[in-house]
């Protein structure tokens, strides 16, 4: 158990929440600071709830009763809160007891009794189950095992919140009570349970958001022009189905409506009767302060601020920052922004244009974040130039462009989105990732189910933009974009990227393999397509050429052949002006829709496979593509050609013999692909007020969390184009890779269990080792471990080091040699000679002792004295693969396991694997095998393969350590030679630090950055 010096007020104990109901509150300890407001919160309980705490009639508090439930010493007995607007709405305890349920004299004691009471008007918003969280990971920092409660029978609630947490408890009624016992040790339903009420309580936060039932725009300007009366003209021109108010202190009294707009024109909030559920906030950034506050007193449930004036205009503007949120938050309200571009939201009952986009973009399946707005306004502008209008290819379902996003982040959407029906692709710009380790949890969660496509921005310079105050990542660009791919993120480098893989993945259905069909009538093109497949690791058939005077039907005929052969999983259309007898060179209007609509009738044919089209100078094609238009009943007769076209010979078509070698031969096709964002039938638009997500039953995570097969959406099909056929071909390689790694993930492995593990003598070994190498060292900072500490506690887990001697002289290496028996290696670990054996501090193969002192000259002789070079002697171990395994905990990134070839692989090229802690055994064989160098570890050009099933269990024990015990912060091997069988690590550093209070397995709380 550990005290604080002086029970001082544990700071980190603090947090902010989100609430069932999407609303957030404070939580945090109790000190005597609060007699008054825990009087007041307790004369607004009802008698029944104050009943159902004491288990008697308990009208009001005594002094003695206020002195104790304000007076903690945060180790034995705490004491939370949760806050809104400063005051109390509920409040939980423990005391610790010892076995006869009396107050604890021994610290030693791991059992405290629990108690709650939440204000009435606050109960059902899941008050008491967020308490649950932060008072059980309070005390089990203060080495508290179990909470036992009494509740009396017909306080069902109370029951449900300690049954539905998770944690293994047990029951017994007694005396006409019920008394709860429960471990307060995480267990995997309780992760799980924790992990849903935060997904729903975050995508209700947003969902409040971008479905506001009335918006006030606060700062609307008294004449035309400026950021205020920008966002209220987008927001009327978009048909807002709801009310709208324009807010400024300075319309004259007698103001009742603003023209020409006609909408209601008021002075302050107060002087709207009607709830307001988003202010959109655009005054000066020194007038915010007054505006929240009265957004707050008003009940507001979401600001959104447009002002700039903070983070990114240097220190007084992030502290203007942090000030901003802490007030939006303590009023329970969701912030977007500050210094935000705004939020759409085309759904038809809603409309919201709540930014200062010039015009709606069209309703369609695409959900986009980004944090600038710049980038904002290209990827909504490059979606309307590909296809425009409600119902195109282009169109999205939300849009929020955060700013310097203080509070509502990436994360927030992914929550939202992961089951919103009527997104079926996330996109994501992204400048700054504030919580990766939360990042890649929700992204591989919503990737299970419909895309996740990325572009990240200030890849490079290892800093955020001035406006995001988020703690630095000190993991390089490739360790993040690794862990984004085993995450099942789509990774892209550019805006383009994002559209051109956003547009097919939510047009077509996911790739079942990686076999592609080329056609088309230009065979310039098709050789293109062709080798941009082979560039992208695809497996192209060769090409088939129709001739230049190929026509719509020729085109489609085509398609409908490639469609149907069992050895195409998609297929790519180049096409150009087709030239005939008597006909022009020249697109065409009617040629393009034609040809259009000749793709679409042959792809609804075969709906499971994706076609993709490639053009030049054929824009009236890709426009027809990408609207909607009536999809073509299938059948018999529409697959037969016309009866004035039978007779008409087919255009001579050749198949392209490329330079490359022959096509591999054919595969068995893929296992299919579980359950995926596709497209289903859309019911018609409700009526009345925005749904909610409780209403919403049938959602695409919860169909495939219950295995139900999705089916497709009975939509007008939509064909995506691209002006190059590299562009085409890399989107099409980016869906054919997620649909990879969504099988895959159907079956994502397993963490092995080893029986010669000893976790619990390792977490001794660490305490004890924390104890004595660093008692005051601060969180942030850790200790490296003396090597015999390192090898014990390695020892621990299954993990064997070969000996090391130092040989500090000729003498004490030939003991040493004797020692260990020969042959031996001697070599030196001076910092700048350590693992570079091409510098000449490795000696190997020595078969005695003339031999050895010779070398020790000659060493010694070439490279500097014993006290520079700090010489060692090591056995000699079976010939191999020279490895590094790496374990680090990066304090934003999380755990991340590493893996490469030791000396210039890994250290010059950069050819090193990462994988999340904890790693399974799937995804650590998968990790051996990604590095480019690889090869060599399964028998490159006769040599003899290596043991990679040991490689695997080294690696997955080094994930287990790091798992089990968040103490140690960083595990170094090398080099861990790999031989035919088995293998030997010849080197290993640990390093210790304490643990930060809070992770990401901790209880829910939101960033403060």
């Amino acid at each position: 158990m550990q005290t604080p010096p002086e029970h001082a007020y544990p700071t980190h104990w603090e947090a902010d929440v989100v609430l069932r109901d999407g609303g957030t509150a404070r939580i945090r300890p109790i000190t005597t600071d609060d007699a008054e407001r825990l009087v007041s919160f307790y004369e607004q309980v009802s008698d029944e709830s104050k009943y159902y705490r004491f288990f008697a009639p308990y009208p009001r508090l005594s002094d003695r009763d206020v002195h104790r439930f304000t007076h903690h010493d945060y180790v034995d007995r705490v004491g939370l809160a949760a806050t809104i607007g400063g005051e109390f709405i509920g409040t939980v305890r423990y005391d610790r007891i010892n076995e006869q349920g009396l107050p604890a004299k021994n610290p030693e004691d791991d059992q405290a009794e629990v108690a709650f009471l939440v204000q009435d008007a606050h109960q059902g918003r899941g008050v008491a189950s967020a308490l649950l969280e932060h008072i059980a990971a309070v005390a089990r920092e203060r080495g508290i095992r179990r909470f036992a409660a009494e509740v009396l029978p017909a306080n069902s609630k109370m029951i449900k919140v300690f049954t539905d947490a998770g944690y293994t408890h047990k029951r017994t009624f007694e005396d006409g009570v019920v008394r709860l016992e429960f471990d307060l040790e995480p267990t995997e339903q309780s992760m799980a349970v924790m992990r849903g009420r935060e997904q729903r309580a975050e995508a209700r936060s947003v969902q409040r958001l971008l479905a506001p039932g009335s918006v006030a725009v606060i700062g609307t300007g008294r004449t035309p022009g400026g950021v205020g009366r920008t966002a209220l003209r987008s927001l009327l021109d978009s048909g807002f189905t709801g009310r709208v108010h324009a807010v400024n202190h300075a319309f004259p009294e007698d103001l009742q409506r603003l023209d020409p707009e006609d909408v209601p024109a008021v002075r302050t909030l107060r002087e709207i009767t009607d709830p307001v559920d988003l202010a959109v906030i655009a005054v000066p950034a020194d007038s915010v302060p007054d505006v929240i506050r009265d957004c707050g007193e008003h009940g507001v449930q979401g600001v959104l601020v447009l002002s700039s004036g903070y983070a990114e205009a240097g220190p007084d503007g992030r502290e203007r920052q942090r000030a901003l949120l802490r007030q939006a938050r303590s009023y329970g309200m969701r912030l977007i922004g500050p210094n935000a571009f705004g939020l759409i939201n085309t759904a038809p009952d809603v409309r919201l244009n709540a930014s200062l986009a010039p015009q709606m973009p069209g309703a369609g399946h695409i959900g986009l974040f980004t944090q600038s707005g710049a980038i904002g306004i290209a990827l909504l502008s490059g979606l309307h130039a590909r296809g425009p209008g409600d119902g195109g290819i282009a169109g999205i379902s939300a849009f929020v462009s955060a700013g310097n996003r203080a509070d509502v982040s990436g994360n927030d959407l992914l929550q939202y989105w992961y089951e919103d029906p009527d997104t079926d692709v996330v996109i994501l710009y992204l400048e700054s990732i504030g919580n990766p380790r939360k990042f890649a949890r929700l992204a591989r969660r919503t990737a299970a189910v419909k895309p996740v496509v990325v572009a990240k921005g200030a890849r490079h310079n290892g800093t955020a933009p001035p406006g995001h105050a988020v703690p630095t990542v000190r993991v390089p660009d490739s360790t993040v974009a690794a862990l984004m791919r085993q995450a099942g993120v789509i990774r892209v480098d550019t805006v383009t990227e994002l559209i051109d893989a956003g547009l097919l993945l939510a047009s077509q259905p996911l790739p079942a393999g990686p076999r592609i069909a080329i056609l088309g009538n230009s065979e310039s093109l098709a050789l293109l397509a062709y080798d941009a497949c082979l560039t992208e690791g695809l497996r192209p058939q060769r090409p088939r050429v129709l001739a230049s005077a190929a026509t719509p039907d020729d085109f489609r005929a085509a398609l409908a052949e490639a469609l149907s052969a069992d050895g195409c999983d998609a297929v790519v259309v180049t096409a150009i002006p087709w030239v005939g007898e008597g006909a022009a060179v020249s697109p065409g209007g009617s040629e393009g829709a034609a040809l259009a609509d000749a793709l679409r009738t042959a792809a609804a044919a075969h709906p499971e496979k994706p076609v993709t089209v490639v053009h030049l100078a054929m824009d009236d094609l890709a426009q027809t593509l990408a609207a909607p238009a009536p999809a073509p009943a299938p059948s018999a007769e529409s697959s037969a050609p016309a009866p004035d076209q039978a007779a008409r010979p087919e255009p001579a078509a050749r198949t392209i013999n490329p330079a490359p070698a022959p096509a591999p031969a054919p595969a068995p096709p893929p296992p299919p692909i579980p359950p995926a964002p596709s497209h289903f039938p859309r019911p018609p638009a409700p009526t009345g007020p925005p749904p909610t997500l409780a209403a919403r039953q049938a959602t695409p995570a919860r169909e495939a969390e219950a295995g139900i097969p999705r089916r497709p959406r009975r939509e007008p099909l939509r064909i995506p184009a691209y002006p190059a056929a590299e562009r085409a071909v890399r989107s099409l390689a980016e869906a054919v890779r997620y649909a990879a790694w969504r099988r895959e993930a159907a079956d994502p492995g397993r963490v092995p269990e080893y029986d010669d593990i000893q976790e619990a003598a390792a977490g001794a070994d660490i305490e004890r080792l924390l104890d004595r190498l660093g008692p005051d060292v601060p969180t942030s900072r850790s200790v490296p471990v003396p090597p015999q500490d390192a090898e014990a506690l390695l020892a621990r887990y299954g993990i064997h080091t070969l000996p090391v001697l130092p040989a500090p002289d000729p003498d004490t290496a030939v003991r040493a040699a004797a020692r260990l028996g020969y042959p031996v290696a001697l070599k030196t670990t001076a910092p700048h000679l350590r693992h570079r054996p091409d510098l000449g501090g490795v000696r190997l193969d020595i078969a005695g002792e003339a031999e050895l002192r010779r070398t020790y000259a000659e060493l010694t002789d070439y490279l500097g004295s014993p006290e520079e070079l700090r010489p060692v002697v090591q056995s000699m171990v079976p010939r191999g693969v020279d490895t590094v395994v790496r374990a680090a905990i990066d304090p934003a990134a999380g755990a991340v396991l590493s893996f490469g070839l030791a000396g210039a692989p890994s250290q010059l090229l950069g050819d090193i694997a990462h994988r999340l802690i904890p790693a399974t055994d799937r995804e650590v064989a998968e990790q051996i095998r990604s590095i480019r160098a690889a090869p060599l570890l399964f028998g490159w050009r006769g040599s003899q393969p290596v043991d990679t099933a040991a490689l695997a269990e080294l690696l997955l024990r080094v994930s287990r350590l790091v798992d089990d015990h968040p103490e140690v912060v960083g595990v170094d091997l090398e080099p861990v030679v790999v031989a035919a069988q088995g293998l030997s690590v010849l080197g290993a550093t640990v390093r210790l630090a304490r643990p930060p209070a809070t992770t990401d397995l901790g209880p829910r709380r939101l960033p403060v950055y």
